[in-house]
């Protein structure tokens, strides 16, 4: 939303609709633009109990979006994907609006690939996309991230998350609903270097529990601060000397995109294994080191190697910068605005 900002669009005409739960109920309204949140729910790949609720739900919030949608005078639809994108993309289908497909995963979720039969133009951020009319435009990434500068920013970056001078910095990120892998390789590092006085540790640790105290001062120690959750996610990519975290795909478009020197370990049981695909994009051409999720040790051995290795680190850092540029090209606003041409000329 903000690219469409950035390439002229008055905010007053952007509207965002999503699902009564997640971090964007928060998130949208603080950054000033109007959404509006559907109770509709996700559901298994096979017929269960939820599955006529889940259908009941998906046809309320349709029906709701065909009305929001007569009255804001729509013009284009985005849908970038998950279930709550649904009511809108039927929305758009019935009052014959063009749709626009948003897909920065490497294999594209279900809702994405029905969403597309009807777009006018998918915009991925991978070459070879099953989608059709499918467009490279890179991923829609905030301002704030595209913004990073790591050699400029990092020191202000630091000051802002509390980080002591002359300390490698690891950030560690699990999402939002957190990492058990992860956090365990955290316990497992920090008992390993408990005596390391040059070494600091930010643990991001979703909503998942983790034991054992949430911070440490580390006067003679390693410094050590958790917290469930940070908003500011551009303060942590310019301040690791080392990133530690899961293949989702905003994750791996954002360390592109920052040119942050990564460890990225993908989540086994994410649909398609569309993690490990992601991940792949990166590692394959060595802009990150993959990392498997079935053992807490092969991360800390992982984390060990190249907080050893600073010229590997760069490498993985110019290569990932390279491989991201794509992202900064503000290709994404251009699409949905030319589709927006394009029906306004029929």
């Amino acid at each position: 939303m903000q690219g469409l900002v950035d390439a002229g669009v008055d905010p007053a005409q952007l509207k965002y609709v999503g699902a009564q739960r997640g971090i964007e109920t928060e998130l949208v309204p603080e950054s000033g633009f109007s959404g509006t949140f559907f109770s509709v729910s996700g559901i298994g790949r096979k017929f269960s109990l939820q599955t006529p609720t889940f259908i009941a739900r998906q046809i309320a919030a349709a029906i709701r979006s065909i009305l929001l949608f007569r009255r804001w005078k729509v013009g284009v639809v985005v849908s970038v994907g998950g279930y709550a994108s649904l009511p809108p993309v039927l929305a758009a289908i019935v009052l014959r609006r063009p749709i626009v497909v948003i897909s920065y995963d490497r294999t594209p979720g279900r809702a994405s690939r029905l969403a597309a039969r009807w777009a006018s133009s998918s915009a991925v951020a991978f070459e070879g996309s099953p989608l059709p009319n499918a467009v490279v435009v890179g991923a829609p990434l905030r301002r704030s991230i595209l913004e990073v500068d790591r050699q400029q920013d990092s020191v202000e970056a630091r000051r802002r998350l509390g980080v002591p001078e002359g300390r490698d910095l690891i950030v560690v990120m699990g999402g939002s609903l957190g990492s058990g892998v992860l956090n365990d390789a955290v316990a497992s590092f920090l008992e390993v270097n408990s005596a390391r006085n040059d070494l600091a540790v930010l643990h991001i640790s979703g909503k998942q529990r983790v034991a054992g105290p949430s911070e440490r001062n580390g006067d003679d120690s390693i410094w050590y601060r958790r917290s469930e959750f940070v908003r500011a996610a551009e303060e942590l990519y310019a301040a690791a000397d080392l990133f530690v975290g899961r293949g989702g795909a905003s994750t791996v478009h954002e360390v592109a995109a920052t040119g942050t020197p990564a460890i990225l370990v993908p989540w086994s049981g994410a649909s398609d294994d569309h993690q490990l695909a992601n991940v792949r994009w990166l590692s394959d051409s060595f802009g990150a080191v993959l990392v498997g999720d079935n053992d807490p040790n092969e991360v800390v051995e992982a984390i060990t190697t190249l907080l050893e290795d600073v010229e590997q680190r760069d490498a993985l850092s110019a290569r990932a910068r390279e491989i991201g540029a794509i992202h900064h090209g503000g290709l994404i606003p251009k699409l949905v605005l030319e589709s927006l041409a394009l029906h306004d000329t029929k």
